[in-house]
């Protein structure tokens, strides 16, 4: 599975954003989709997940500004940004895997988050 991310970029505090990654190879396998962000000198945390059937997780921090959703007919999983902080600017990862929502989310303490693929990222800066 070869995961591809775009939609990246430089925005102002107060603006928004929609990510997009495309999925391709033996999609079949995958479940739950998701967003992760690592920013300069921190480790990569968990945005928002969604499963094949819609199901949504959010880190809590993020909930009401972001918006996970996925377009299963276009292999397609998109992240909306609204009302950017300059805490946000981070490298934005797109993640894939078979395990169900409920394991992603139980995994975040592990190596790979429970997740079995990896796209290379895109990078978000926000400006204040």
């Amino acid at each position: 599975v070869q995961l591809v991310e775009s939609g990246g970029g430089l925005v102002q505090a107060g603006g928004s954003l929609r990510l997009s990654c495309g999925a391709s190879g033996s999609i079949f396998s995958i479940d739950t989709m998701g967003w992760y962000r690592q920013a300069p000198g921190k480790e990569r945390e968990l945005v928002a997940v969604i499963s094949s059937g819609g199901r949504t997780y959010y880190d809590d921090s993020l909930q009401g500004r972001f918006t996970i959703s996925r377009d299963n007919a276009k292999n397609t999983l998109y992240l909306r940004m609204n009302s950017l902080k300059p805490e946000d600017t981070a490298m934005y990862y797109c993640a894939a895997g078979a395990n169900p929502l409920s394991t992603v989310v139980a995994s975040i303490a592990e190596e790979n988050y429970g997740m079995d693929y990896w796209g290379k990222g895109t990078l978000v800066t926000v400006s204040s």
